[in-house]
């Protein structure tokens, strides 16, 4: 089946870009899990990916949508939930970064996303990624503005095996302005005993994320993102005991 193409692309997404749980929650924390789905519309055929990638981490955070639930559930806290694949655009990236919409992730090619025109890169941002952070800064908003505490935290998960090199790390808190915020749940998580760091797999970095840069740190909001690596968030199990470790921390 042929990729689709851009006139075609034009009325394919159909489904809420988020889903939002417990938005009246007056909790100071709201959780984000923009990497929440690997769905990709039917037409797509999956951006021309073979079926085994397109269910793979380059397609979504494996487990992190588990795991912001059971979260969300033991804390009573708001979830905004991705409900589309980052494939065809990342929320955590801006929305002019060259991997928004990424041709090529890690070692798969991606046929879907390549000679893309301006038409239909501007649609995907119309239709997935402005409701979802329009629909992020008004929950802020609203919190802010009736004087509300506010922290952000994005919950993501990343890959045991990363261009063929094996991660020990178990977990990571990535931050930019919230050091103290990041430090106490780094070493909270550091008392299980676990593999923890900060700013590991990855760094924030203010041209290239979003959640924290711009919802967090540009507000002056304690604002984190949980990495946990995805073969440790398989199970019902293992969520649960990850939502124990976090949950007090959070």
């Amino acid at each position: 089946m042929p990729v689709c193409t851009e006139s075609v692309e034009l009325g394919l997404y159909t489904e809420p870009p988020y889903t939002l749980s417990r938005e009246d929650s007056e909790h100071p924390l709201i959780l984000v899990c923009e990497h929440a789905s690997r769905f990709i519309p039917p037409a797509l055929n999956d951006l021309g990916l073979d079926f085994e990638a397109a269910r793979q981490h380059i397609a979504w955070d494996i487990g992190a949508l588990a795991l912001a639930q059971r979260l969300s559930e033991i804390l009573g806290v708001t979830l905004l939930a991705a409900n589309y694949s980052r494939l065809l655009i990342d929320l955590n990236r801006p929305r002019h970064a060259p991997d928004s919409i990424p041709g090529q992730s890690e070692i798969y090619q991606v046929p879907g996303n390549q000679h893309l025109d301006e038409a239909t890169r501007e649609h995907r941002r119309q239709a997935l990624f402005k409701p979802f952070h329009t629909r992020l800064q008004t929950l802020i908003d609203e919190r802010v503005a009736q004087g509300q505490a506010v922290r952000v935290v994005g919950i993501h998960s990343f890959t045991p095996i990363y261009y063929g090199q094996p991660r020990s790390l178990e977990a990571g808190v990535l931050f930019g302005e919230s050091r103290q915020y990041a430090q106490r749940i780094i070493d909270g998580l550091s008392q299980h005993p676990l593999k923890v760091a900060g700013n590991q797999p990855y760094k924030i970095d203010p041209l290239g994320d979003m959640t924290v840069p711009v919802h967090g740190d540009a507000r002056g909001l304690e604002s984190v993102l949980i990495e946990v690596r995805n073969d440790l968030l398989r199970t019902p199990e293992m969520i649960e005991r990850w939502a124990g470790y976090l949950a007090p921390l959070l």
